[in-house]
């Protein structure tokens, strides 16, 4: 009779190792009105709040599990033990393939290890699952000007000051021929 209750936690462990990721929340208008309150902002300061907001959601992971590992990938990160980070956001993509935010934050610590090509393929993938990811857009720019491919960077620079036009890169801007700024 033992063994069959020694035998339950551990069933009840293995379904819990290998529960399934929720999907991502669906952010959508909550994102959109964050994006119209940013964009009709008149200067930085007026737009701090929705920026912040945008970040809130997008850091928002899907479950508890998820939100713990995105935590601990960026306090590794912040740390600069990359490796753990890169562990940990491996980690958070398997476990959650559909959240957009793992790939940005792993791609953030290829960008800081300046592994230009690991860190667009990643933002490639969170831009998949967040087209307006305005952090990913921005990681995108910087990360393509790493590579030296400045005239695609400019490009992704401009979508991401569509959506954002008060992100820091906003600097990085260059004049098209004809074009003011």
């Amino acid at each position: 009779m033992k063994p069959v209750f020694l035998a339950l936690p551990l069933l009840v462990l293995a379904q819990t190792s290998f529960a399934a990721c929720p999907p991502p929340p669906d952010i959508a208008a909550r994102e959109a009105a964050l994006f119209e309150t940013v964009q009709a902002a008149k200067n930085e300061l007026q737009a701090e709040g929705a920026t912040r907001g945008l970040w809130e959601l997008w850091t928002d992971a899907p479950d508890a599990a998820a939100q713990e590992l995105l935590d601990q990938g960026m306090a590794a990160r912040a740390s600069y033990d990359f490796l753990r980070a890169t562990e940990t956001f491996d980690r958070l993509v398997d476990y959650c393939p559909d959240y957009a935010e793992g790939y940005n934050q792993r791609a953030f610590v290829h960008f800081l290890r300046e592994d230009f090509g690991a860190a667009l393929v990643d933002l490639d993938l969170a831009l998949e699952r967040s087209p307006n990811h305005v952090g990913a857009l921005s990681g995108k720019a910087l990360t393509l000007m790493g590579l030296g491919r400045q005239e695609e960077a400019q490009d992704v620079l401009r979508a991401a000051l569509e959506l954002n036009p008060w992100i820091p890169e906003r600097g990085l801007l260059q004049e098209e021929p004809g074009q003011e700024l």
